[in-house]
């Protein structure tokens, strides 16, 4: 009888790290497509016209500035 109760609780505690797992693969595929779309609009802007963005190093506190240019190509 213990040995099924230890069995019961050992199945409760998998399942839970199952969802738990389940969970944390959703929000990583969520974060990706985000991702993904912003690298998407930020490429197509490129393409348009230039972009410059600024960055703070979280480590030293400098300012980095990263300007990206692009040329579209005319369309027939």
């Amino acid at each position: 009888m213990a040995e099924k109760d230890e069995l019961t609780a050992v199945g409760q505690e998998q399942a839970a790290d199952i969802e738990l797992i389940k969970r944390r693969l959703d929000m990583l595929d969520h974060r990706l497509d985000n991702i993904d779309s912003v690298v998407s609009v930020v490429a197509e802007r490129v393409m348009k016209q230039p972009i410059t963005f600024g960055i703070t190093c979280p480590h030293c506190g400098k300012n980095i500035e990263v300007a990206i240019l692009g040329i579209e190509k005319p369309t027939r």
